[in-house]
């Protein structure tokens, strides 16, 4: 197949939606020609090849951080992409996939009626609901029907969590199938044994590890405040990951008389995030909703129980119990409960890291390909004989939210 795939954000610029839209362009690129068209910022090049996907960057002007997007480099993106887009051949792709329906989805729309293909939209989460802004598009009646009007015109609509696909239905009214794909990421690779001494960690300390960026909806402050409650003395905190929140996080470890035993990484690269991983003891993170939680899954794969909030698509596989602590929202002495007794018992520490290591299997980036090429193949099979495009497979209707996805454990 020939594959347009359409998002403002690939890495390095963004987080973990174009993360994982990388790793499934490099996956499906093995055996399929693949293309991205995405926005420009910095020094990045206009054009370069990442391990076989053709990545085309447009240029968005306002955009000054790699870690976090603004509003006028994302109208932005709009325009320029879609120029950028004109200049391909009619009939130069076979399908496109479109990834986040705010800000992304006009574009994808655009140029697949454009090329008469098919357009498969991916939304992620954050692009349907946001509880940490005000500009989250369900709060605004113009976004919500441009949001509603763009989930119903499209080909395919793929989610990525139970919780996503629910608020197809529950926050816009779009009752249509829905296919459930989880995430995957790439399998990390052997690292070399890290030492925590080039981390400034004692050898013998109980280490916390939480990754992301540190913007409003991570609420990093709040793992501060709980780091702190928790009175463990032998304990580090180390924070990968940038932002604009990363000064009052330093702040606010200073002012409660922990700054000495907060490790603030910043933006690293994947082996240094990795070898950080690797020496943590339990990752933790204050998140105040994930449309699926990529960092969580990274975790599980260095064995690492998991200590989060109940918010978000991570609850399709995340159990108290089982994967570590999954708390109710902002319950912040019941997260610091869990945190020490996290620290107490090792046994249950390497229970959870095995059990997780375990599951993490089926999230991987292969898997996740091989179910966008089914929903690929059927699109374009669609559009050929005309067929309706709601025939289901493997699908969860949005209607029917309480179906387990068809990847769980």
């Amino acid at each position: 197949m020939r594959i347009l795939l359409c998002n403002y954000e690939y890495p390095p610029l963004g987080g973990g939606g174009g993360v994982v839209m990388a790793a499934l362009a490099r996956q499906l690129a093995r055996s399929h020609e693949v293309t991205v068209l995405t926005s420009r910022a910095g020094d990045l090049a206009a054009e370069h090849r990442d391990d076989g996907v053709r990545v085309l960057r447009v240029p968005v002007f306002f955009r000054r951080e790699l870690a976090v997007a603004n509003f006028p480099s994302m109208a932005a993106y709009l325009p320029t992409g879609f120029l950028r887009g004109l200049r391909f051949g009619r009939k130069d792709f076979d399908v496109m996939n479109t990834h986040f329906v705010v800000p992304t989805g006009p574009l994808g729309h655009a140029l697949a009626r454009w090329q008469g293909v098919p357009n498969v939209l991916s939304v992620h989460g954050g692009d349907l609901f946001d509880p940490s802004k005000r500009s989250s598009p369900h709060l605004h009646a113009p976004l919500r029907a441009a949001v509603r009007w763009m989930l119903r015109s499209a080909d395919d609509v793929v989610g990525q969590s139970r919780d996503t696909v629910r608020h197809v239905t529950d926050l816009y009214g779009v009752r249509r199938p829905v296919e459930l794909i989880p995430l995957g990421i790439d399998r990390p690779p052997p690292v070399p044994p890290a030492s925590r001494q080039n981390l400034g960690l004692p050898a013998d300390a109980f280490v916390m590890i939480t990754v992301g960026r540190l913007v409003a909806r991570k609420a990093t402050t709040q793992i501060i405040d709980m780091f702190a409650a928790s009175n463990l003395p032998n304990a580090h905190l180390v924070i990968v990951g940038d932002g604009p929140d990363a000064p009052a996080i330093d702040q606010r470890a200073t002012e409660l008389g922990v700054r000495d035993r907060v490790h603030m990484l910043g933006l690293v690269s994947d082996v240094e995030k990795y070898a950080a991983l690797s020496v943590a003891d339990v990752f933790v993170t204050a998140s105040q909703h994930e449309g699926f939680g990529l960092v969580f899954l990274e975790a599980m794969a260095f064995g690492l129980p998991v200590l989060c909030y109940d918010r978000g698509g991570q609850t399709d596989f995340l159990v108290t119990g089982e994967t570590g602590h999954v708390i109710k929202l902002n319950d912040q002495e019941a997260f610091v409960r869990a945190l020490i007794e996290l620290h107490r018992d090792r046994d249950a520490r390497a229970r959870y890291g095995q059990h997780n290591r375990r599951l993490v299997e089926n999230y991987f980036i292969d898997t996740c390909a091989a179910r966008y090429e089914q929903v690929f193949e059927r699109a374009i099979s669609h559009r050929r004989t005309g067929t309706s495009r709601n025939a289901p497979l493997n699908r969860m209707d949005a209607s029917a939210s309480d179906h387990p996805p068809t990847a769980n454990r």
